[in-house]
């Protein structure tokens, strides 16, 4: 791979393109001002406005949310897993029904492998535009997102109609349903019942990991973060690493589908046959598959990535072990 070839691979913190119409509630007043980002795979947008930066399958999609302070995504659900860490800022994730079963409160490189089956929505509490990525289970991610039944309905006040195609139509713009589609069905009561409302001490204590305890236990060697044998125990169909300066190596490996390399704290120096790059927070690199690479620190102070590949396994449920 030359230089050129692998550039293509990354996708710069200052070079994403938002997409500001991804869902449903983007007229919904306190959820408009947010910004969606595809940077692997297509995602769940249900925008035809969705920049894709790569569509490489890799088994998993990779995307980020930006936010401004007070904003809001609204309550959902997936059929697969979809994972947070938080890149800058300060947020709250809440679940259950209403958003009142449990929260908790992420800090700058804290991640949250968040149950399937649960409503669940996040917002930035902090006092700048804030960051998170995302890691979504699956090529196709689950086929989408399911919306809490009052996300649809307060869509609907401000404008937006959701097909039974998952594609949005904007009524303001004077849009309306193609002939064949209907819109999309809210759940139903028997439906709703069978949605988990676990507590926080159930959620916190099973698929929360905190920054610097991750520091902590990849000391000597990457931890696991996500995993069969990982500290959060799940098998989402991907595997997720935390690197340290402590546990980085310079012996070059390859792995026999793509992985995924993103930066939390510091610059690292990648570096495979054929050349090099420099990744820093916010960036995320795709690694071929087969390729020999070494991930290094490339400065002095602190650095931490996290590191996913696919395990080759579907996509689905949460892994109840």
């Amino acid at each position: 791979m030359t230089p050129a070839e692998m550039e293509a691979r990354i996708v710069r913190y200052g070079d994403l393109q938002p997409c500001k119409t991804a869902f449903i509630d983007a007229h919904t007043p306190g959820s408009d001002q947010k910004e969606n980002f595809t940077i692997i795979g297509g995602g769940v947008s249900e925008s035809p406005d969705q920049h894709v930066h790569i569509s490489i399958p890799h088994g998993f999609n990779i995307g980020a949310a930006g936010q401004p302070p007070n904003c809001r995504n609204s309550l959902h659900n997936h059929r697969t897993a979809e994972v947070f860490y938080v890149l800058k800022g300060r947020w709250r994730f809440f679940w259950g029904r209403w958003g009142d079963a449990g929260e908790v409160v992420l800090e700058e490189g804290d991640i949250f492998n968040i149950p399937t089956n649960i409503f669940r929505g996040f917002e930035n509490i902090g006092t700048d535009y804030g960051m998170i990525m995302a890691i979504l289970g699956g090529d196709d991610a689950g086929g989408g997102v399911i919306w809490a039944p009052q996300v649809i309905e307060d869509a609907k006040d401000h404008g937006l109609i959701l097909g039974d195609n998952g594609k949005l139509y904007d009524t303001k713009k004077g849009q309306n349903l193609p002939g064949g589609v209907k819109p999309m069905p809210v759940l139903t009561e028997d439906e709703l019942a069978k949605v988990d409302e676990p507590s926080s001490m159930q959620v916190i204590g099973g698929y929360v990991r905190r920054y610097n305890d991750l520091m902590a236990i990849s000391d000597k060697k990457p931890a696991k973060v996500i995993g069969e044998k990982g500290v959060i125990r799940d098998k989402p169909g991907f595997e997720v690493d935390f690197i340290t300066r402590a546990s980085a190596s310079e012996e070059k490996h390859a792995h026999d589908k793509p992985s995924v390399l993103m930066p939390v704290k510091g610059h690292w120096r990648v570096e495979w046959d054929g050349g090099s790059a420099t990744l820093a927070p916010g960036d995320t690199m795709s690694v071929p598959e087969n390729l020999t690479h070494s991930a290094v620190p490339s400065m002095t102070g602190e650095a931490a990535m996290y590191h996913v590949v696919a395990t080759g396994e579907a996509a689905g449920a949460t892994w109840k072990p």
